[in-house]
């Protein structure tokens, strides 16, 4: 069985016992946290689409870590213009662990 769950303006294709790095959540560590935005879900030769969301769905999640991403650098510049810009930027993340879905 699996779901797809919006999460953070993005969509994550998500199954039991799955560990998955989604945008940084306001969530401590060892807590758990419950999606209701449950865009599909699928499992058993059964298959259920939200408009927008499927009603009564539930996935249920375990908060193991929060992080930053590598960084990623970015550098503009202009030519014979003395013109240089340097930036660097690391996104931060939550890792879940997928415990239940439930329909």
């Amino acid at each position: 069985m699996y779901a797809v769950v919006e999460s953070g303006g993005k969509q994550y294709k998500v199954t039991v016992g799955q560990t998955v790095d989604v945008e940084l959540l306001g969530v401590e560590e060892g807590g758990t946290i419950e999606f209701d935005r449950i865009l599909m879900v699928a499992g058993d030769g059964d298959v259920r689409i939200g408009r927008p969301t499927v009603e009564g769905a539930k996935v249920s999640a375990t908060v193991l870590e929060h992080g930053r991403a590598p960084k990623v650098i970015t550098f503009k510049y202009q030519p014979k213009k003395r013109y240089r810009r340097k930036l660097g930027h690391r996104q931060g993340y939550t890792r879940l662990r997928i415990d239940d879905i439930t329909v």
